[in-house]
């Protein structure tokens, strides 16, 4: 099956969850009655604390999500993630534009090669300024050194609550396809020959103990092959 690694990263707020949870419902995953923030305390807060992964299955394409805490308290729990993806989704608050925590996300993200995608979200806001927010993200994208490769990023626009996605404003649209279309076209696959060609390199992320088989460390393929003995290992 064809699969493709991506995380979704912002600042607090700009709709990261919101759109996990309008890509689960549009896709068939989830009825609506489901949401990623499902820790108590995240319900309490309004905001995402732990990394959480999906899965949403699109033309027959197997797309993993990771979607990410935008608080600067769990910066490290977003550096951990960005190194086991293949793309982000960087998202930007058509009203508010570029943050501190969205400066240091996609920081991490263009030190690591990785070349986001940019959603401008929230652009049904009655604020909402989508074109003046995305020279600003230009600008930090200059600021933050990306290579040219880097600048030639894509912007989406969409309207999560409403579950709509739009390659250009004036573009008329009903789902999230355009995103999902521009996932399939950009992002490469996990299983490219290229990937697995190079050494195995894995992340941890969590690390268990069973009486039996002692210390498993749980992590992610990164790149490359191999068949691990002692070592549980689950793809994201």
């Amino acid at each position: 099956m064809d699969i493709r690694n991506i995380a979704i990263i912002a600042h607090v707020d700009h709709g990261k969850t919101t759109l996990t949870d309008a890509l689960m419902r549009q896709t068939g995953m989830s009825d609506g009655s489901v949401s990623m923030d499902s820790n108590n305390l995240e319900k309490e807060r309004g905001i995402t604390i732990y990394s959480k992964n999906t899965s949403v299955f699109y033309k027959g394409t197997k797309i993993n999500i990771v979607d990410t805490p935008g608080h600067a308290d769990f910066s490290s729990e977003v550096e951990r993630i960005l190194r086991s993806i293949d793309c982000v989704l960087l998202l930007v608050d058509a009203q508010e534009g570029p943050m501190p925590q969205t400066k240091f996300v996609l920081k991490k993200s263009l030190e690591l090669g990785l070349k986001p995608i940019v959603v401008i979200s929230k652009i049904d806001k009655p604020a909402a300024r989508p074109e003046e927010v995305k020279e600003m993200v230009y600008e930090l994208f200059l600021d933050l050194g990306a290579t040219d490769e880097q600048l030639d990023f894509i912007t989406i626009y969409a309207a999560l609550k409403q579950g709509i996605a739009k390659l250009n404003l004036s573009d008329e649209s009903t789902n999230l396809d355009p995103l999902l279309d521009v996932v399939l076209k950009k992002v490469k696959p996990a299983s490219s020959a290229e990937a697995s060609a190079k050494l195995l390199s894995a992340q941890p992320f969590n690390l268990a103990y069973d009486n039996f088989l002692d210390a498993a460390p749980f992590a992610g393929f990164m790149r490359g092959r191999s068949r691990p003995r002692k070592m549980f290992m689950c793809g994201i």
